[in-house]
């Protein structure tokens, strides 16, 4: 019986974070054992909103692509591959943009979420406006079975699932319609208690030093009440104990639940046991950070590989698509 295929991508941000590797990382890591799996480098979708910043685009990626090899995504296992490096995703967007109503793209949430957020660039752009539309050909391009997605990404899956239905009736059955793996991502706050975000300069990088952890933790906030040693903290509103419940033990966890709420522990001691679970958890993946960072032709090898055999499955299944349509 063969494996069900499995899609996802992500927009190159550069150094990855905690929030990024226990948001997405560790559930690939998962799925590329479970599933035929393809990840994907989203630089095109990256530009639908960064297009006027453009500079450190190459670096991003290349960062990126190094922390997911760093992490354990195997090239073995899966398929690796940067999304402007398969031009069939391009010509299967535009085919669909014939066939798509404008009201289905305003109508999907992050579209006036984002102008609401970002004011500080004009996203008046069809970009921007198709961007889930390109998504959508990431998806069908490879007739993937499966999406990883959080709750609130359902309405992007959804746009994919009425654009095959659509093609499907205008046309011919060419297209499966994707089915939702929903994901429980943990939530990761940052240092200053926020969520953790590189817009913030509040994160925790996948290739910051022993020393850069250390001192991100060691100035992290804590519950604002317990201001002496010998106050009582309550752990529910503490970021490093939301930190602790994803990386630390259970044996640490209730340790420091207890030691927090009878003041039995101080904040340093808490934050220096969870010191040690970060730095169990991450010393591998920068271990192999350092060996990866500098050899560029290994990366480069990795995603040429890809691309020829995602470009594979991609050209077949357009080429389903053009004879459908009588292309």
């Amino acid at each position: 019986m063969t494996k069900g295929r499995v899609l996802s991508g992500m927009r190159p941000s550069g150094k990855l974070h905690l929030g990024n590797f226990s948001g997405a990382l560790e559930n690939w890591k998962r799925l590329q054992e479970e599933y035929e799996s393809f990840f994907f480098v989203a630089d095109w979708h990256a530009l639908s909103t960064d297009y006027a910043k453009t500079a450190n685009l190459r670096d991003y990626i290349y960062q990126m692509l190094v922390d997911w090899l760093s992490a354990g995504l195997n090239p073995e296992k899966c398929t690796i591959f940067i999304q402007s490096h398969v031009p069939e995703h391009a010509e299967l967007h535009i085919l669909f943009s014939m066939i798509t109503p404008i009201p289905w793209l305003e109508r999907v949430p992050t579209y006036k979420e984002q102008q609401q957020e970002l004011k500080d660039r004009d996203l008046s752009t069809y970009g921007f406006l198709g961007y889930p539309l390109l998504q959508a050909a990431d998806i069908l391009v490879y007739k993937a079975d499966f999406v990883p997605v959080g709750i609130d990404q359902l309405p992007h899956l959804e746009l994919t699932r009425e654009v095959a239905r659509r093609f499907n009736f205008l046309y011919k059955e060419v297209f499966p319609e994707p089915q939702p793996l929903l994901t429980d991502f943990p939530k990761i706050p940052g240092t200053d208690g926020r969520k953790m975000s590189k817009s913030y300069n509040n994160a925790i990088y996948l290739a910051d030093t022993r020393e850069e952890v250390w001192e991100k933790l060691r100035t992290m906030v804590t519950d604002p009440k317990r201001i002496r040693r010998t106050d009582p903290g309550d752990p529910e509103v503490c970021p490093v104990f939301s930190l602790h419940r994803v990386y630390s033990s259970q044996e640490i966890i209730q340790q420091v639940d207890g030691g927090c709420r009878t003041a039995g522990i101080g904040c340093i001691e808490c934050k220096k046991w969870l010191n040690n679970a970060l730095t169990e958890k991450l010393d591998p993946i920068r271990d192999k950070r350092s060996q990866l960072i500098n050899n560029s032709s290994m990366v480069k090898g990795v995603v040429e590989s890809g691309a020829k055999k995602a470009r594979e499955v991609a050209s077949s299944v357009l080429e389903e698509a053009r004879a459908a349509i009588g292309l």
